[in-house]
């Protein structure tokens, strides 16, 4: 699934790969050393890699079967419940 609303760098990357980005941009935004043009930028960044991971994270769940054991021992899979 292709997101528009993301630059094509991200939405290449793995989940790994986003979070790990996401995760170095909150490191240096809290060390408070950086120019405020700068800031905003990571930040918008940050925005639009925290969008990729959570839409890789639905996607992973909506992939995910539930195992079920029935009364007579059958086991089947269903889909999971996206609650």
């Amino acid at each position: 699934m292709v997101d528009l609303d993301v630059p094509a760098d991200i939405a290449a990357m793995s989940f790994e790969e986003a979070l790990a980005e996401l995760e170095q941009i909150v490191r240096r935004l809290e060390g408070g050393q950086v120019k405020l043009d700068e800031a905003i930028l990571s930040y918008e960044r940050g925005a639009l890699l925290k969008r990729h991971c959570e839409r890789k994270l639905n996607e992973a769940q909506q992939r995910v079967d539930r195992i079920v054991i029935g009364a007579d021992g059958a086991v089947t899979a269903e889909p999971a419940k996206l609650d």
